[in-house]
């Protein structure tokens, strides 16, 4: 359990910004979405839900937490909820488990993850950044 739940964090973190195009796959939006979001969180993202959306969809609890994320990504209560689900899971299956916590040990190495998509804005962070600055918003806007 000690593993499980910061693995089911790492998971919730890493799908919350993609669930409203993983969820809605099978509608065609996943592969508009893989167009246009073209970096290796999308990927990664993609790798996981392929591993896990079928295990979701089996249990009522994890499937309603992800439709709630997905039409909600910045919502924490969600977020918090499918983090409950995703550690159930992974308690009941611990080959998944390991498989998901070795990739995304070898997805560490990416140059890039994005960390929160919204609207048609993303923030993006490459590895290894500490003790940065962010800056947002419109920079040429004029400041009161």
């Amino acid at each position: 359990m000690d593993v499980v739940i910061p693995l089911a964090g790492q998971l919730v973190q890493l799908l919350t910004p993609f669930l409203p195009y993983l969820v809605q796959a099978g509608e065609g939006l996943g592969t508009r979405a893989a167009q246009q979001i073209e970096d290796t969180s999308w990927d990664l993202a993609s790798k996981v839900w392929g591993r896990l959306g079928s295990k979701i969809e089996a249990r009522p609890a994890a499937r309603e937490a992800a439709a709630d994320v997905a039409a909600q990504p910045a919502d924490e209560d969600a977020q918090a909820a499918l983090r409950v689900q995703l550690r159930k899971l992974l308690v009941d299956e611990p080959d998944l488990q390991n498989e998901l916590a070795a990739l995304l040990k070898e997805a560490g190495n990416a140059s890039t993850t994005t960390v929160n998509v919204s609207g048609d804005r993303a923030v993006g962070i490459g590895r290894d950044v500490r003790g940065g600055t962010i800056i947002t918003g419109d920079q040429n806007r004029a400041q009161p």
